[in-house]
């Protein structure tokens, strides 16, 4: 059978599309990346927010079509949205075939077959099901830069959060797995691995390990020196000294301490279920900055919030501009009626909610500006990515992450993909910088 994935969502939710190509390859079957000759389609979906489910609902529909003007016999969908309105979704999407939930991930090869009589829904819980404590095959596009899943699930209690009912409890895959398919994957080339997990600073955790991902990076660094380890999706409660300092210390570690506090204002963030103060995120970053003087630090907010007034905003405002984020996303608050924030108190109107996300965007990038000017005239090593056009190269340096940050245009000659270019910081740009190779 020849199948199409298309993967919505984060970082997390690509591991998941590429396992399932994975077994499906392993199976037998044939890849496409033309949905207009696969056979079977397969949609896996994000819903962490309205846009993302927008996008999705979009996505399946606009595929759907390849029923009728393609040789698309089955649409498949998998992964969150299903999980999370589950029958209503079903009912609400005749095109759909079959939907699989986020623990049916390993049904793939077995839903694909149209002759096997099987239910239209298949929602195991999470929860009930055991952790990742194999090697899963995959089918990576070629890149030089791989996502590493570490862990599933969270423990977590945010009340503007679905994702512990979606995925289940925090489930941590052993080191030696992980350590594993890392090895695989420089092997066949990947330069870049970036861990994800839903909180990967509690690696290990729910294993005993009370400094799990320091352990973890230090023997996924032993691999090789010539690539580099990359870490996303931290959080302000768990992020210990033990990490921090490998980080810092480890040439192939990338200082990238992506951490998303959310929010500042301690009244916020306690109707929010964060369990940290102001206090507590301003001494967290003033400390990595002290241990690491290269430290570039990221975070994500979220304006609108129920409850968020005009000095609850000031307070983030101003917190911004003391930190002086390198990297800084901003979220619309996402209202549901399945999310405990829901049914807070005095929900910020979206007029005003867009004017405070247009704010922050404003000013973080004039500290980005003002931060990527540190970097005029550096020789820095950038792992080169697409090439274009002719003499013209995109790249990433230590500090940018793939696909949330800038990126670095880098002028030569000729320049080998999925390597790395040591090149000449020339100019810099709101959030890019340009390079030269001499």
């Amino acid at each position: 059978m020849i199948f199409h994935v298309a993967s919505l969502g984060c970082a997390r939710n690509t591991v998941d599309s590429e396992t399932m190509a994975g077994r499906l390859l392993a199976a037998g079957h044939e890849q496409t990346s033309d949905p207009a000759v696969a056979g079977v389609i397969i949609i896996n979906t994000c819903s962490f927010i309205e846009p993302a489910i927008n996008e999705s609902i979009d996505t399946i529909l606009e595929l759907s079509s390849y029923k009728q003007h393609g040789a698309c016999e089955r649409i498949i969908v998998t992964g969150c949205l299903p999980e999370r309105f589950r029958e209503d979704i079903a009912t609400s999407l005749p095109e759909v075939d079959l939907f699989l939930g986020t623990g049916a991930y390993d049904r793939i090869v077995e839903a694909i077959a149209p002759q096997r009589k099987q239910p239209r829904c298949i929602f195991p819980d999470p929860d009930a099901l055991p952790g990742i404590n194999d090697i899963q095959p995959r089918a990576i596009h070629r890149s030089p830069m791989a996502y590493l899943k570490i862990a599933e699930g969270c423990d977590r209690h945010c009340t503007y959060c679905i994702i512990p009912k979606l995925r289940g409890k925090q489930k941590s895959r052993p080191i030696e797995t992980i350590v594993a398919e890392a090895t695989k994957l420089v092997q066949t080339g990947v330069k870049e691995l970036v861990l994800v997990a839903q909180e990967s600073s509690a690696y290990g955790r729910d294993l005993g390990l009370p400094s799990g991902l320091a352990q973890l990076l230090a023997e996924i660094a032993a691999i090789s020196p010539d690539i580099w380890i990359r870490v996303l999706y931290g959080h302000p409660d768990s992020l210990d000294d033990a990490t921090i300092h490998i980080m810092h210390a480890t040439d192939n570690i990338c200082p990238y301490f992506d951490i998303p506090i959310q929010h500042v204002s301690n009244r916020m963030l306690k109707r929010m279920g964060r369990q940290y103060r102001q206090d507590d995120l301003l001494r967290l970053f003033d400390r990595i900055r002290l241990i690491s003087d290269n430290a570039c630090l990221r975070t994500t907010v979220i304006v609108g919030f129920p409850g968020e007034t005009d000095a609850d905003f000031d307070i983030l405002y101003t917190t911004i501009e003391k930190i002086q984020f390198d990297h800084l996303g901003v979220f619309l608050y996402s209202d549901s009626d399945d999310l405990v924030s829901h049914r807070l108190t005095k929900h910020v109107s979206e007029k005003l909610a867009q004017q405070r996300y247009d704010a922050v965007m404003s000013r973080q990038r004039d500290i980005s500006t003002r931060n990527n000017q540190k970097y005029l005239h550096q020789t820095l090593p950038v792992l080169i990515e697409k090439n274009p056009e002719a003499g013209l190269y995109l790249g990433r340096t230590a500090f940018q992450a793939p696909e949330v940050d800038g990126m670095t245009f880098v002028h030569a000659d000729k320049l080998g993909l999925g390597k790395f270019a040591t090149a000449t910081i020339t100019d810099t740009l709101d959030y890019d910088l340009t390079a030269e190779v001499r």
